[in-house]
């Protein structure tokens, strides 16, 4: 076993806690990496919250780079020192949904308890998104890990691992935004701001952020957005009349409030579209008028991990940061070290960071 600090939930709703944990070796298919740096993010604080269940004790944390320690029996294609992306997207290859390029929905099911590879005494911990990155290393399947070059920061490079494949992908790989659509991202934090430069890059002719605050309003217009209304306008979807009076031919959802999903189709228009991206608690559920929906030949779409592929998308993504078109160094808001994952999760729950990242 390999010893490692880590920050781990006991509680749902409580600090994290530095503890050392043991990481058993590489099983068949599975690499352990040596973390450079992970993101914060807020599906991790969701679930230290105890919104979305699972076992405890726990270490979350899912968007990290690193390089291969070691690898278990059967891995192809990587050997100790390659730097990798470290996704929490674990997909068996042979399933419905992989076969068909999604491997997203792999419909193979992961046992993160029972499965786990982390252990602490006698106990099992809980392998938190299938990952367990708030550590300094991990033990993950092979199918969870993408190559990445040298000359990408690790506080920029983890970014591709969940947020920026999020957003971007949401808008690529599922809503397939053409040339000269309208587009609306309600939500102008780090996953909104992906979607507005997946947006761009996908050649949307006007791209609306909608978001309470000027500032990330201000923020968006950086990554592409051509107008910004304030969430907090009597009728904001009204605005947006004023600026595409037809109404918008997507619109993608990257905020995890129900409110927000019970009003995303007004900003619809004919046949537009609305794309769940952002995740609420579960059992909440968002009110809408199918008699409309009908009349007007709008649809209703989820879009998880962007519906990424990551042999075929993290190399293009790479291309566009090298090209300049993707931004990645911008959406870094501050670095940390573990022993302040606290308190940036903190600064990440008060909503004014896009990205705080641990750095190993």
């Amino acid at each position: 076993m390999t010893r490692v600090r880590a920050a781990v939930a006991r509680a749902f709703g409580a600090p994290l806690a530095i503890e050392e944990v043991e990481l058993i070796a590489p099983r068949e298919g599975e690499v352990e990496v040596v973390l450079e740096a992970v993101a914060i993010c807020h599906s991790d604080i969701h679930f230290a919250e105890g919104a979305w269940g699972g076992g405890l004790p726990a270490i979350y944390g899912h968007e990290a780079v690193g390089r291969v320690a070691r690898a278990g029996p059967g891995v192809r294609a990587l050997a100790e020192g390659d730097r990798v992306l470290v996704t929490m997207l674990r997909a068996c290859g042979q399933c419905g949904c992989c076969a068909g390029g999604a491997p997203v929905y792999c419909e193979t099911g992961y046992d993160r308890q029972a499965g786990s590879p982390i252990r602490q005494g006698d106990a099992v911990v809980n392998h938190g998104l299938s990952t367990g990155a708030f550590a300094e290393r991990v033990v993950v399947d092979q199918s969870q890990l993408a190559p990445l070059p040298d000359d990408i920061p690790a506080t920029s490079a983890c970014l591709l691992a969940c947020g920026v494949i999020t957003g971007v992908g949401a808008v690529v790989n599922t809503a397939k935004v053409r040339p000269g659509e309208t587009v609306v991202v309600i939500g102008a934090g780090g996953v909104g701001l992906n979607a507005v430069q997946g947006a761009r890059i996908a050649g949307a002719a006007r791209i609306v952020a909608v978001d309470m605050s000027a500032e990330k309003l201000d923020a968006a217009r950086e990554f592409g957005a051509t107008d910004g209304i304030l969430a907090s306008e009597e009728v904001p979807w009204g605005k947006l009349r004023e600026i595409a009076p037809k109404g918008a031919d997507a619109v993608f959802v990257t905020v995890g409030a129900t409110p927000v999903y019970a009003t995303a189709l007004n900003y619809a228009g004919s046949r537009g579209r609305v794309f769940a991206v952002g995740m609420p608690h579960l059992g909440e559920t968002a009110p809408w008028e199918p008699v409309m929906v009908a009349a007007m030949g709008q649809k209703i779409e989820g879009s998880l991990l962007g519906e990424v592929v990551l042999k075929r998308d993290i190399p293009w993504m790479v291309d566009l940061y090298r090209q300049g078109r993707l931004k990645l160094d911008e959406l870094v808001s501050g670095t940390w070290a573990l022993e302040q994952i606290n308190e940036a999760i903190a600064d990440t729950r008060g909503g004014g960071a896009r990205r705080n990242v641990i750095v190993f």
